[in-house]
């Protein structure tokens, strides 16, 4: 009997630990294409590999692909406030009402290229100067590349851009295509190769990265490489459900976000945008067209001039972009931008 009792404690102390382990904490991240995109290989997938790795039994980062819900693209960043989504990718240019302040990163010929615009993205979210973002933790901020437009028909010169209707994602880009005489239109990415292959508009602004992203590039076989301004993206996470994570779970989240995402994810980008762009320009089905010396001092002009118009609006959209230069001249000043 005495043996049968100490053999029962025995299984009890050796089960304790198990029954008393607790399962680990679950974040849903909603996203709105498959695991193989490159937005979710690139940006997101990262992260999610290295907090899922770091936190193993503490807390999981779970993606849902595809889903329903996240068929409403621009009605995302409510939907992550209200705390119906736990985490997922917005595009802060659908909603500049509620973004207004990130289109001083959509400015064009300001940032030298995507690592730049993404590290002063996510410095100017870090220090709360950008408004919209109070109900998220901001996990990264993202820029593309400078955008390019493609198009179904034939783009020689930036005269040729006259009458064409272009897809555009944010205000200050489709700003900067009426000046160059198109007539924008401000669609979702997802949206875009049916609007394309319909004819409802000529061409689309991507950057050489996205082209194939959701189909665009099969529709179009002329590419105008102007360089307009970058399109930038967030990562984000309901502040309420951040908040009631742990101390460790946070810290892991943290260490993963920020800086060291948006360096992860503009190196891979620029590979991707250079590998495409060499694609593009063996084809021999395509059009690439670089834009002539004067073709670049017009456009300039006209990115010089919506840019201060942005400004003119108001004394804190100035007070914006000399803190983004003011940014800007600190990265160039120090080893963090290679050129």
């Amino acid at each position: 009997m005495t043996k049968m009792i100490r053999w029962i404690a025995l299984t009890l102390l050796t089960l304790t630990p198990l029954a008393a382990r607790a399962e680990p904490i679950t974040v849903k991240l909603s996203f709105y294409t498959s695991d193989r995109s490159s937005i979710y290989q690139n940006l997101i997938k990262p992260f999610v590999d290295a907090v899922n790795r770091d936190g193993k039994g503490l807390i999981e980062i779970k993606v849902e692909f595809s889903s329903a819900i996240t068929r409403l693209h621009a009605q995302m960043p409510q939907l992550v406030a209200d705390g119906k989504i736990e985490m997922a990718h917005i595009v802060p240019g659908l909603s500049p009402t509620k973004f207004g302040d990130t289109a001083v990163m959509e400015l064009p010929g300001l940032y030298s290229d995507s690592r730049e615009a993404g590290l002063v993205f996510t410095r100017l979210i870090q220090r709360g100067a950008l408004k919209g973002y109070e109900d998220f933790f901001v996990v990264g901020g993202f820029v593309s590349e400078p955008e390019n437009i493609h198009s179904r028909k034939p783009i020689a010169s930036i005269n040729d851009l006259k009458g064409l209707t272009i897809r555009t994602n944010n205000q200050i880009e489709a700003d900067v295509l009426k000046k160059l005489g198109a007539m924008p239109q401000l669609i979702a990415i997802n949206k875009t190769t049916d609007a394309v292959s319909s004819g409802k508009v000529d061409g689309a602004t991507f950057p050489p990265s996205m082209l194939f992203e959701f189909g665009v590039g099969r529709v179009t076989k002329y590419h105008y490489m102007i360089q307009l301004g970058g399109a930038p993206t967030v990562l984000v996470m309901n502040r309420k459900k951040f908040e009631s994570l742990s101390t460790k779970a946070q810290a892991i989240i943290r260490k993963y976000s920020g800086q060291w995402l948006a360096d992860q994810s503009a190196t891979s980008m620029e590979a991707l945008d250079k590998k495409v762009l060499a694609e593009l320009e063996a084809d021999p089905r395509r059009k690439v067209v670089f834009p002539s010396p004067s073709d670049l001092a017009s456009a300039r002009g006209v990115f010089a001039s919506v840019t201060e118009e942005w400004v003119a609006q108001n004394p804190h959209n100035r007070e914006l972009l000399e803190l983004v230069r003011a940014e800007i001249a600190k990265l160039r000043s120090s080893k963090e931008i290679r050129h």
